[in-house]
This record gives structure tokens, C-alpha cells and sequence, in this order.
């Protein structure tokens, strides 16, 4: 399925529309439940769930959708399809209820497989990340919309390496891996607004050490890929694909503009403690 000029400006006004009910749940007082797995569920979960949902039924009818939110969908059902949509309605909750900003919209196109197209927005910052595997990867702001790749690891002497990880996961293997890096400095934050820095060249690496879910990764991996980047299992350095197990977590990855030995090495130690 090719996503169109057409298709692509509806998806993503429809996101930033959802992304602006999220605002206004973000302005008030809102309840928190925990769910099953322990982690917690907000009103504008589940309103952006119901309103992401409803514009790609809508926009794209014959074409499944898996939400983090959704009911369950049972593998046999799921490896039957070619391509589906897999959404995180809120990517960093714990972010919103803390009211620091970093949490975002992700929407996913999986193609057997592989995520081939991408849309991330972050509301409170205002900025929407998008990426298509044959068109790019591109940055919309107040200012306008400006294509993004990234960037090259430097050398030891034109600037230190930047390192995002996570606030609350897998803390200690990232220090583990920092330690074992060259000069570089490290910046802490929430969801997956680490893959849309590496896409834009604004960081260099993502060490993700702790679990997460397809919806979690799906949509800044289309962008990270879409912008020259990778997104690579951390055992077996090959890239992330969805789907392909009945189980929706993904395996310890690392997100890069590019392989090299001198974190390799760091990540091997790092998975080995």
C-alpha cells in the first residue's frame, strides 16, 4: 500500500487533530487507572485511540488497525496480514501525567513486516516527524516542513557523541553502555521522541535495554529508517520487524545513524552484565 500526497495530508492533520484533544486533557484535571500489565491508562489514551481509529477506518477502510488500546488480536489473525496500522495513541504516559511534555502520537504502516511508513507528533512541542520509505523523512514546525537525516558519528576531535536514553527503563545497562563509549555527553527523556532525535541528527545514539512494544517503536522507526538511520535488535544487529511472533514486545535494539565498532563493543558489554 503506497501511501499518497492526499492520504498522507489527511493522516496528518487527523493526528494533530487527535494530538489537540490531547492538549486539552493535558489542561485539566484527569483520572489515572493502572492497567493489567501495570502500566497506566488516561482519559486522553483512550480518546486519541477512538480518534486515531476512526480517521484510518475512514480514510483507509479495508485496512486493519492495531492499537496499544485496542482489544486483543490473536496471532493467527494477525500474521494473515500483508500490511496494517499499529498506533500507540500516547506514547509516554507516564510523561503526560507528570506534565513534562515528552509524549507523543505514533502512527505506524506495516508491510510485512517492516514499517514502512511513519508519523510521530509530539503536541506539546508543536512538532510532527514523518517518514516514508521512498519518499524520506521530514520535520514539520511553526516555521514549516524541512526534510531530516542523519548524522554522522564524529571523531575524537570535533565533538562529543550524544547519547539519549530513557528517564525510568533499563538506567543501569545505559550507563553500563555509556561507559564503555569515547567522549560524549547523555540526555534523558521520555517516549519516542529518542528515535525522531537520531532522525534528525540532533543525537547520535538511542540504546533502548529495557522492554517496549511494537506500538511503541513502529512509527519513529519508519522515520529513523526514512531518514538514513537504523534500528537495530541489540543481540543480532539486524533491524526490528514487526509481527513476526505471537508476543508484541520487541527485542533490546539500538537506534544509530550508522554501525560502528566503538558501540558495538559498548553493547556487548552493556548485554552481558
Amino acid at each position: 500500500m503506497k501511501v499518497e500526497d492526499t492520504l498522507r495530508r489527511e493522516l496528518l492533520a487527523g493526528v494533530v487533530d487527535a494530538g489537540q484533544r490531547v492538549l486539552e486533557i493535558y489542561a485539566q484535571d484527569f483520572s489515572v487507572e493502572i492497567k493489567a500489565d501495570d502500566s497506566p491508562l488516561t482519559q486522553a489514551d483512550m480518546a486519541s485511540h477512538h480518534m486515531l481509529c476512526d480517521l484510518l477506518r475512514r480514510l483507509t477502510p479495508d485496512v486493519p488497525i492495531l492499537s496499544e488500546e485496542s482489544e486483543a488480536i490473536d496471532y493467527e489473525t494477525r500474521r494473515q496480514w500483508s500490511n496494517y496500522w499499529l498506533i500507540d495513541p500516547l506514547d509516554g504516559t507516564k510523561e503526560f501525567i507528570d506534565r513534562n511534555g515528552e509524549f507523543t502520537l505514533n502512527v505506524a504502516l506495516i508491510e510485512n513486516g517492516i514499517p514502512v511508513f511513519g508519523i510521530v507528533l509530539a503536541p506539546v512541542l508543536g512538532v510532527t516527524w514523518w517518514g516514508d520509505a521512498e519518499l524520506g523523512a521530514f520535520k514539520i514546525t511553526a516555521e514549516g516542513e524541512r526534510p531530516i537525516g542523519v548524522r554522522t558519528l564524529p571523531t575524537a576531535d570535533e565533538r562529543p557523541w550524544l547519547i539519549v536514553g530513557s528517564r525510568f527503563h533499563g538506567v543501569e545497562s545505559f550507563e553500563t553502555f555509556c561507559d564503555q563509549l569515547p567522549d560524549h555527553e547523555r540526555v534523558s527523556m521520555g517516549s519516542s521522541l529518542k528515535l525522531c532525535l537520531v532522525a534528525e541528527g540532533a543525537a547520535d545514539l538511542y540504546p533502548r535495554l529495557a522492554p517496549t512494544c511494537e506500538w511503541d517503536t513502529a512509527a519513529a522507526q519508519a522515520v529513523v529508517t526514512a531518514a538514513g538511520g537504523l534500528v537495530l535488535d541489540a543481540d543480532n544487529l539486524r533491524p526490528l520487524r514487526c509481527n513476526q511472533q505471537p508476543s508484541l514486545l520487541n527485542p533490546f535494539f539500538i537506534v544509530c545513524g550508522q554501525r560502528n565498532p566503538r558501540w558495538e563493543k559498548a553493547l556487548s558489554v552493556a548485554l552481558s552484565v
